[in-house]
């Protein structure tokens, strides 16, 4: 694999990354900046925590040399810790065992959080001994170079967006193109999204396009069937599970008034404010379920999509917050034996004081992960 042709898009390696660490140690006040925008920063005690942390990963930092030792040392090794401590009651998985760890993957998950989706599946990986993970990320996510060096310091695999429609084309199938390399030839995993854009709606399905990219990028090696493509990434489905979402309301507004102005352009900096709300805001318990590798003789991208939706969705740990609310807006108790003890009123009253349709569009939210699971079940 010749890395040199992917070395915009890739995360830092050799000498890059002796070049990043220099540049963020040389800038606490930046790394300050990006710890308050991920962990709680409004008391004095607060900030001198913050201000703990930034000198305990300043020291950390010189000893970097690879994205796996950032991974490991600064991201498992204080980050992620800190943030489930401060945000979430609970951190569970399962399946992990089922996952090789002398094989690279290709794991495509369902999208709720901008960061954390990603970055507990990497956490989970690391602590079970498994193969290192990248991660594809969007560039309009990359606001300045402080962050674009976190962010390949951390095994950052840039999706160019702001593209022409002809570029992004090309541009789609030389990244896919960089992801069955990576697993085949470097042996090394990576993850993606199941579609471009987190699921504000909570219905989490897969768009075949990217199932069809990873076929489309090895079309001139003749020998090569869609279903060789397949299952030489060995993809593993991967649901996670938030007891609450605490981008919840935001996503319901910015849905509804979707649905009645039509598509309008991002505020700047509206994807940062939502991945520190993401980081920082109650999140309750979490659960990540590591599916079976995909592996057999598949025929087209709709029939890899939909197992990849089966898995995620009969795996997908549902919370008394789910079942509450299939039950209250479907007018049934079938699950309310899954939420005897959960305080509805207190639920509900995270949307009062909302505009019109909000509230529907958040419990849908949390329903319609319920929906997918009788659904898949059925089949």
């Amino acid at each position: 694999m010749d890395l040199n042709k992917y070395k915009d898009i890739s995360p830092y390696r050799g000498s890059d990354v002796q070049e990043a660490v220099k540049r963020v140690v040389s800038d606490k006040d930046a790394l300050l900046k990006v710890l308050a925008g991920f962990m709680p920063s409004e008391t004095v005690e607060q900030r001198a925590m913050n201000a703990q942390y930034a000198e305990q990963m300043m020291k950390v930092f010189h000893s970097v040399k690879s994205y796996e030792d950032f991974q490991r040392d600064v991201s498992v090794g204080f980050f992620l810790p800190a943030v489930l401590n401060k945000s979430a009651d609970a951190f569970t998985s399962s399946g992990l065992e089922g996952v090789s760890k002398d094989t690279a993957h290709l794991y495509m998950s369902n999208h709720r959080d901008i960061v954390l989706d990603f970055a507990l599946i990497d956490y989970l990986l690391i602590k079970g001994d498994r193969v290192a993970c990248e991660m594809a990320i969007g560039d309009n996510l990359l606001t300045n170079q402080y962050v674009t060096d976190i962010f390949k310091l951390n095994g950052g695999v840039t999706v160019k967006r702001t593209l022409p429609m002809r570029e992004k084309y090309m541009e789609s199938i030389r990244l896919s193109t960089y992801f069955v390399e990576l697993i085949t030839e470097l042996k090394t995993s990576i993850w993606v999204a199941q579609k471009s854009g987190r699921a504000k709606d909570g219905l989490d399905i897969t768009n075949p396009a990217i199932i069809k990219m990873l076929h489309l990028s090895q079309r001139r090696k003749d020998a090569t069937t869609f279903s060789d493509v397949i299952n030489n990434c060995s993809i593993v489905p991967v649901s996670v599970s938030y007891e609450y979402d605490p981008c919840d309301i935001i996503k319901a507004i910015e849905e509804v008034g979707r649905l009645r102005r039509g598509e309008q352009p991002k505020k700047k900096y509206e994807d940062l404010i939502s991945i520190s709300r993401g980081l920082k805001g109650y999140k309750g318990r979490i659960h990540i379920a590591f599916g079976e590798p995909l592996k057999g003789n598949f025929k087209t991208p709709d029939e890899v999509a939909s197992e990849i939706d089966r898995q995620i969705h009969l795996s997908y740990k549902l919370w008394p917050t789910n079942c509450f609310a299939y039950d209250y807006l479907e007018k049934t108790d079938r699950f309310k034996d899954q939420y005897a003890d959960f305080d509805s009123e207190a639920f509900l009253d995270r949307f009062k004081n909302q505009k019109e349709g909000v509230m529907e569009f958040a419990l849908n939210s949390y329903a319609n992960p319920v929906r997918s699971f009788l659904k898949a079940q059925a089949l």
